[in-house]
């Protein structure tokens, strides 16, 4: 498959998605810890916090600043590169408290939703785990022995 080489899908690549963004504007202009980020965004996992500031780190995006200290302390930050995308944060805001009326509505039932489920699942941990089942439970033919008789 061709790659598309459109700025807006690199744009997207880099800072898209349901947490990045999000991320992003709560480290513009201040240094931020990690517990600090997850008691900011709820619903957003530790695993997937992990993950979308190494990858931001890795785009050059997040400074990670690592203290020897015990307990160990880490601090996030925009880079200068990330301060860069302030205009586009800014205006991602703009639209969405313009926009917020028409869509706020819909946002809070999905954020509701989505945090009664993360709830639900560190519960009942059981609850969330599928079992694979047997692939000869439900036989639409018989096999190879019925058949002889």
């Amino acid at each position: 498959m061709e790659e598309i080489n459109c700025p807006v899908k690199l744009t997207a690549d880099i800072i898209g998605g349901k947490w990045k963004p999000l991320i992003l504007f709560l480290l513009e202009g201040k240094l931020r810890r990690f517990g600090e980020l997850q008691r900011l965004i709820p619903g957003m996992t530790k695993k997937m916090l992990t993950q979308h500031l190494r990858e931001l780190e890795a785009d050059g995006i997040v400074h990670r600043k690592v203290y020897a200290e015990v307990p160990p302390k880490v601090e996030y930050s925009l880079t200068r590169h990330g301060e860069s995308l302030k205009p586009i944060l800014k205006l991602m805001s703009a639209w969405g408290s313009k926009h917020r009326a028409r869509y706020g509505a819909r946002v809070d039932v999905r954020q509701r939703k989505a945090i009664a489920n993360d709830k639900r699942a560190s519960e009942h941990p059981e609850a969330s785990v599928k079992t694979a089942e047997p692939a000869n439970n439900h036989r639409s033919r018989p096999d190879s022995a019925e058949r002889l008789q």
